[in-house]
């Protein structure tokens, strides 16, 4: 699934006992999104910087906007032009395709591409 795939894609819930993504399945998957991390094999996690509180403000408010229509919420940790994502699947503790589609759409408004969210 290529990055504008991802994007277009849908957060899908996970039931408990589903297993999560080995590195061996996200790892395809990171290879798509910009600037993402995983983190202990455990969650994605992303940096994003802004020229001002406002700036960061309403990146933050986006997201929010873009988790609610999915029903998937990243947690986020923001402050003075700073904004700190990260995702991961609370059902399962851990990743699922739909942390990598939430991840890519967040990419969207993260480099200005607000009109395809």
């Amino acid at each position: 699934m290529a990055s504008k795939d991802l994007a277009a894609g849908r957060c899908v819930p996970c039931t408990k006992g589903t297993p999560p993504l080995n590195k061996t399945r996200y790892e395809p998957l990171l290879a798509q999104l910009e600037g993402w991390q995983v983190v202990e094999g455990h969650h994605l996690a992303r940096d994003f910087r802004f020229e001002n509180f406002r700036q960061a403000l309403a990146f933050v408010n986006e997201v929010g906007e873009i988790a609610e229509t999915e029903g998937h919420h990243p947690d986020i940790h923001f402050t003075w032009g700073r904004a700190r994502i990260e995702i991961f699947t609370h059902a399962i503790d851990g990743l699922s395709e739909s942390d990598f589609v939430l991840a890519a759409k967040i990419d969207r408004i993260g480099r200005g591409d607000r009109t395809t969210c």
